[in-house]
């Protein structure tokens, strides 16, 4: 396998998805918080980039098996297109998976079982995204589940790697007794929940303006996605309802003190958003409409993370 295949194989591309809530939840930690441990940090994203890449893979070569016309196996999926041994990609899959676990192994040993619950959490739902009888990119849940597992579940594994030390919230477990106990600070986890919430709705945008775009060719491969059981027109009005609830969220976080005021620079990206929602409705279901959900989720993360940032050194100068 080449080093092109390879990156094409795990969709080296798309990986900014991923990347924002590292890099908005490292900001977090830092903002609202006061505190990151950089060293720690630094090795999550090394295990988080390789996770992110095998669930790509496993796509990729679960789409491939599960192929119901030779068309699609040979021109559209790149294990046909680039002639990729099927026992390679599954040797290449086990490889990167059994890496990415040492490595949250490690990190669950750093900072607390918490973390590997997270972790063995979005673990489950990358791997069962495609894989398995009954798929969940095949049921009405892939836009849920893309959303929390990325959106929420990297944001809060990075914040809790950096506050792991203070509290925010921690598990217990006593092995002897069979005792455990959760403990935490609600106003943190809600602020938590409030400062994810882009995330989660960009990210799940993504997934929805792939199915809204692949509709037809979903059903004749039976996939039944969210937009096979609401229906296009209401798809489309759910993809514009998430990105306004970005706002949404950065409002209702600024007014009860999650961010600082510079995060009110998200609102300069409001009128591009809007653009791109209308060309978005126009276009569809072309392939290039898919483009314009990838837009936004760069343009408001983009601003987000610089609010936050902003918000940092307002701290700093105050």
């Amino acid at each position: 396998m080449t080093w092109a295949a390879f990156w094409e194989l795990v969709e080296i591309r798309t990986k900014i998805a991923s990347l924002f809530p590292f890099v908005i939840g490292t900001l977090f930690s830092l903002s609202f918080f006061g505190q990151v441990h950089w060293g720690l940090t630094a090795i999550f994203f090394v295990g988080m980039l390789v996770f992110d890449m095998t669930t790509t893979a496993i796509n990729n070569y679960m789409d491939y098996q599960k192929a119901k016309t030779d068309a699609y196996r040979q021109q559209e999926n790149v294990i046909g297109i680039e002639h990729l041994s099927l026992n390679g990609v599954r040797g290449l899959i086990i490889g990167m998976l059994v890496f990415a676990v040492a490595v949250g192994s490690f990190l669950s040993w750093q900072t607390g079982w918490l973390l590997l619950v997270m972790g063995l959490a979005c673990c489950f739902i990358g791997v069962f995204y495609t894989a398995g009888p009954i798929p969940l990119s095949r049921m009405p849940l892939g836009e849920i589940f893309s959303g929390l597992t990325m959106g929420l579940g990297i944001f809060a594994m990075v914040v809790y790697i950096n506050t792991y030390d203070l509290g925010a919230f921690y598990l217990d477990v006593d092995f002897a007794s069979g005792q455990f106990a959760l403990t935490g600070n609600f106003w943190w986890v809600l602020a938590l929940l409030v400062a994810s919430l882009p995330l989660v709705f960009t990210i799940a945008n993504i997934m929805l303006a792939n199915n809204l775009r692949d509709l037809e060719a979903d059903i004749k491969n039976h996939r039944y996605t969210l937009v096979y059981y609401l229906g296009r027109e209401t798809g489309l009005r759910l993809f514009s309802i998430l990105m306004y609830g970005c706002y949404v969220a950065v409002i209702v976080g600024l007014l009860t003190g999650v961010f600082q005021w510079p995060i009110l620079i998200v609102l300069t990206t409001l009128p591009k958003v809007r653009q791109n929602l209308a060309a978005h409705r126009r276009e569809l279901p072309a392939p290039h409409s898919f483009v314009y959900s990838l837009k936004n989720m760069v343009l408001f993360n983009t601003s987000y993370a610089l609010g936050v940032a902003l918000g940092i050194v307002w701290q700093w100068l105050n």
